[in-house]
């Protein structure tokens, strides 16, 4: 399930296992995220933002979970974007 993926070649490093890549990504985007939430949210109050909107009724746990799965989802998806154009180019020419 967690197969080690190679860009191909003959000196490549060692293939870093797919779990390890996933974790690379969800734990630092996690970490970042609580930090977010946290200063986030001691300059603002849930309470005071939503009441003039339709989620008036949303209590502050529930701002504050909401609020750190969109912070995950906006650091996570950074990361992702890092690894991904980490990678190397394809060594062939493109004429």
């Amino acid at each position: 399930m967690s197969e080690p993926i190679s860009l191909g070649g003959g000196n490549d490093p060692p293939a870093t296992p797919r779990i390890q890549r996933i974790i690379a990504v969800m734990w630092p985007s996690f970490l970042v995220a609580g930090l977010a939430n946290i200063f986030f949210f001691i300059a603002f109050d849930p309470e005071q933002l939503l009441q003039n909107t339709r989620f008036a009724d949303v209590s502050r746990l529930g701002a504050y979970t909401v609020g750190f799965f969109l912070f995950w989802l906006l650091t996570s998806s950074s990361c992702m974007l890092t690894c991904y154009f980490q990678r190397p180019c394809n060594s062939q020419d493109r004429r």
